[in-house]
């Protein structure tokens, strides 16, 4: 009895000695790590860098999607500007930031337009066609609504299940192309199936036709989600492309304008 407790004393303190050890080589590597140059100069400019996040707007049954803020991950800056040898604020890592008021906790609020910091805006084609073709032909950002009959399997369009009928299979479809985005343009035959599987719900504020052009080209406007109905005219379209380019929006996907993931990562 005496031995066994001898050894299991022995045991302990080995035990005890390399927790210590591995506990002092780390504090040491964490006090070089401080003062080595490059991770000082990340902490100089990390508060400089960081940016507070945007709380998404919720009124009444809609919302508009906010914006996450950024931190500088001075760990992981470290370790890869270490890797070159040299301090460049290009390669700063950040950590995304979800907002105190944030969409995805309002999932059954209705998105009528994505965040004006973003100074984007995105089309949605009602169906394929002219227009459809023309943003593929020269590599537009599109979103499309699409049908198990219309899905497209090689395709630069972003597809937005609108099958009432068969919403199950088109889904099935896009899941094994990993292109879902969990989009729902809202109409009174796909809101309940939509809202029952949790979809980001998406109602578009601006409608063109064949015969509003001069109402859409005045409230385009940054963050407007604007869905191309099959009566419109490409000329239209191309006239609303250049509108925006003359008030500096960037042209966008659908997912894209309305996620809340801080795209400015890199700076």
């Amino acid at each position: 009895m005496v031995t066994h407790m001898k050894n299991f004393y022995k045991y302990l303190g080995i035990v005890a000695i390399m927790l210590f050890s591995f506990y002092y080589t780390e504090k040491i590597a964490v006090l070089m790590r401080q003062k080595d140059p490059i991770y000082e100069s990340i902490i100089v400019i990390a508060e400089d860098n960081k940016q507070e996040f945007t709380n998404a707007q919720i009124m009444e049954d809609t919302m508009i999607p906010g914006i996450n803020g950024l931190t500088v991950n001075v760990d992981k800056s470290f370790q890869k500007m270490k890797s070159f040898g040299a301090f460049n604020k290009y390669y700063l890592i950040f950590d995304q930031v979800k907002p105190e008021i944030s969409m995805e906790d309002y999932k059954d609020k209705i998105i009528k337009k994505g965040n004006s910091k973003k100074r984007s805006f995105a089309f949605i084609m009602e169906e394929k066609g002219e227009i459809a073709q023309y943003f593929s032909d020269n590599h537009l950002p599109l979103s499309i609504l699409i049908t198990e009959k219309t899905f497209m399997r090689d395709t630069t369009l972003e597809q937005i299940n609108n099958d009432s009928q068969n919403y199950d299979a088109t889904e099935n479809l896009l899941n094994a192309q990993k292109e879902n985005k969990n989009l729902c343009i809202i109409n009174n035959f796909i809101e309940s199936t939509c809202r029952k599987k949790s979809k980001y719900l998406i109602k578009p504020e601006l409608e063109l036709t064949a015969y509003n052009i001069a109402k859409i080209k005045s409230q385009l406007d940054s963050g407007s989600i604007i869905l191309i109905k099959k009566s419109a005219k490409l000329e239209d379209v191309k006239l609303l492309l250049n509108e925006a380019k003359y008030k500096g929006l960037e042209l966008t996907t659908l997912s894209k304008l309305i996620t809340e993931t801080n795209q400015e990562t890199t700076k």
